[in-house]
């Protein structure tokens, strides 16, 4: 496996290969790697002639208040498991080449972004597809793959692509969970051993819509009353930030389900954030 630190390099290197004949497959990360980022690299093995995965905690997409300093961090663990997953190049950029001090361009995508985390971090998606942007400029990869958990973040970055006619396939993985159902993520690592032992109760409040749903319960209004409901009985510690249900592609809250929708949840548990969502059908 290649590790690389500077710009240059991956971009030449991305050339060089493309001009081989290679098709390359980008895994893009901030590290801290998980199951969950395994089965995109393995994913993007089954895609492409050349897996590049992306490790850099983009400081642009955390607000002066969050927790971009004590974001959970293992750079030898990282190059460990990404090797023996065949990774063919590592991209490990300081935050100072890939943002310049006098940086003063954004990609956004203001539409799909102004609900769900959206309302608390209202800039985090501009963040996000700005360092995207970067990514795929420098790597110009044939395919990217995102994983399901960041439903909002993954609906963002398909617009953002066809709007920009940007030449990369985006390839949706499925969430990836613990054995007892919790999503799989970074900052799993901040829950304490009593909080871990809670948080699984998110997924099961989701699961209790999915039935509800299919039971005849269409109101979104009821269903959030019955989730909050759950978390406050099974986690009374925990306060949810949004439960929404939402229009698949254009991630416009619905009042009604009328055929199918996705619910996505962000609660707050100890100092972790947690998202999760599931897609729910009358």
């Amino acid at each position: 496996m290649e590790i690389i630190s500077t710009l240059e390099e991956v971009k030449a290197r991305c050339k060089e290969l493309k001009k081989q004949g290679k098709s390359i497959a980008l895994v893009p990360t901030m590290g801290f790697l998980h199951a969950g980022h395994l089965s995109l690299i393995e994913k993007a093995r089954q895609l492409a002639d050349i897996v590049v995965v992306s490790r850099f905690v983009n400081p642009t997409q955390f607000a002066p208040n969050e927790d971009l300093d004590a974001y959970p961090n293992d750079p030898n663990h990282d190059r460990s498991v990404t090797e023996k997953a065949g990774t063919d190049i590592l991209f490990e950029p300081p935050a100072s080449a890939m943002y310049h001090a006098d940086h003063a361009t954004w990609v956004e995508v203001p539409e799909l972004a102004k609900g769900l985390c959206g309302v608390t971090r209202p800039t985090h998606f501009r963040g996000v597809c700005t360092v995207v942007t970067k990514l795929f400029n420098l790597i110009q990869p044939d395919f990217a793959c995102f994983g399901e958990k960041d439903y909002q973040q993954l609906t963002i970055i398909r617009r953002m692509v066809r709007d920009l006619n940007m030449p990369v396939e985006i390839v949706g993985c499925p969430l990836v969970r613990e054995e007892d159902g919790l999503a799989m993520s970074s900052r799993n690592a901040y829950l304490t051993k009593e909080e871990r032992a809670l948080a699984p109760q998110i997924r099961k409040g989701l699961l209790l819509l999915q039935e509800k749903a299919k039971q005849g319960e269409h109101s979104a209004e009821n269903l959030y009353s019955l989730f909050a409901g759950h978390i406050q009985k099974t986690i009374p510690s925990a306060r949810i930030d949004y439960v929404r249900m939402v229009d698949k592609d254009s991630l416009e809250p619905l009042e009604t389900l009328k055929d199918s929708a996705v619910v996505a949840v962000a609660v707050y548990l100890g100092k972790a954030r947690l998202l999760d969502n599931i897609l729910i059908s009358r």
